[in-house]
């Protein structure tokens, strides 16, 4: 079960602007061919398939959404200042993902 206060927080610090690319998270973006328009669309209307709150960089999550039909997939969290950090970006494909909402499961 996600937070939804965690998804509220998410769409409030893209709406204020608040939030960080890392050089990381820009590269990976180009590649996968998306604008920085493409991020705030999914960060605002995406949801969160996965919360990793032991993650040693600090508590990140795993959002789902879509940009002009192209499903993404954004690992963000929240910095020490209490701006959203976007950590990474790319396209969930096999065969680490069996869907976009669904990770394949390894035996």
């Amino acid at each position: 079960m996600t937070d939804p206060l965690m998804t509220d927080w998410i769409r409030q610090r893209v709406a204020n602007n608040e939030y960080l690319l890392t050089l990381h998270a820009d590269e990976e973006r180009r590649n996968e061919g998306l604008e920085i328009t493409d991020l705030e669309t999914v960060l605002k209307t995406g949801v969160i398939l996965e919360e990793y709150p032991n993650d040693p960089r600090g508590p990140s999550c795993l959002l789902y959404g879509e940009s002009h039909g192209i499903p993404v997939h954004v690992v963000c969290g929240r910095n020490r200042s209490g701006w959203l950090v976007i950590i990474t970006v790319y396209s969930p494909e096999p065969p680490k993902w069996e869907s976009p909402k669904r990770r394949r499961q390894t035996r």
